[in-house]
């Protein structure tokens, strides 16, 4: 029987309110804590949607063999934004391979062929297998807290459930004037049978809305955590464009300078403070 995904943290709410992680607990040491997870980078549990129209969603454990699956999520959506992933085809569905070519906010891609994802090829409707859909997978990275847990999930929405989550976003939240932070979000998963392939499509209902002190802990909690993710982001883009620059560096030939031209002076690589990833 699987491990059930799950943090004990921690909290400070009222009985039946919607708990929010303490900023600081006295129980652990930050610095020892800051000290273990030195160079690993940060990242999130990740969530994942089934092949195959599993109405259930695949979630992290302790023994990445014996992951846990549970029919529902329900949470705060804290911070969303888009995400573009190119795979030549065959590739797609190996998890051991790397994006060929991959952007962290859906507008500029990093890799090969690296472009603008606006104006790109791959990212073209007809540039799919068979000249259906896009060679280029678009997804809607969303990080939702869920009750009592210190670290937020990470759902990855394929392009099959983008639709679903926009108009639900618009609906729930564009068109009343409020951040998705705002309320309390159930999302479940709908088995779909489409051109003889079985898949789940995400869906999405409004459980409540904060109110008084909740909203404000949701408030203060999700800007915090979105200048977090941003700043994330940022470094990771920059990280990449770094590698393609030293990628074309080693690619390109050496050009002596002619004998009878002057040497110019540039700056090198190395005299550059990259940014952590």
């Amino acid at each position: 029987m699987s491990n059930q995904y799950e943090q004990n943290v921690t909290t400070l709410a009222a009985p039946g309110s919607f708990q929010f992680p303490v900023p600081t607990d006295q129980d652990v040491d930050t610095a020892d804590l800051n000290e273990d997870l030195a160079g690993l980078g940060m990242s999130f549990p990740r969530v994942k949607i089934p092949g195959g129209g599993v109405p259930q969603f695949k979630m992290p454990s302790e023994d990445p063999n014996d992951p846990a699956y549970v029919g529902e999520i329900e949470g705060v959506i804290l911070y969303n934004h888009a995400a573009n992933a190119y795979w030549p085809e065959g590739d797609e569905y190996d998890d051991n391979t790397p994006p060929q070519c991959q952007s962290m906010d859906g507008v500029t891609g990093h890799g090969d062929p690296g472009l603008l994802c606006e104006t790109c090829g791959h990212n073209q409707f007809g540039s799919g297998p068979k000249g259906s859909g896009k060679a280029c997978k678009n997804m809607r990275m969303l990080y939702i807290l869920r009750s009592g847990e210190f670290m937020p999930l990470q759902l990855a929405l394929p392009p099959t459930s983008l639709k679903p989550y926009r108009e639900f976003a618009n609906m729930a939240f564009g068109l009343r004037r409020r951040p998705v932070y705002g309320s309390i979000v159930h999302i479940g998963l709908k088995p779909v049978s489409s051109n003889g392939y079985d898949y789940s499509v995400a869906t999405f209902r409004r459980v409540r809305d904060f109110t008084g002190d909740e909203l404000a802990q949701a408030t203060a909690y999700a800007k915090s955590f979105r200048e977090m993710i941003k700043a994330m982001l940022s470094q990771q883009a920059q990280a990449a464009m770094a590698a393609e620059n030293a990628a074309d560096k080693d690619a390109a030939p050496l050009e002596l300078p002619d004998n009878d031209s002057s040497f110019s002076v540039g700056i090198l690589d190395g005299e550059r403070d990259l940014l952590p990833a």
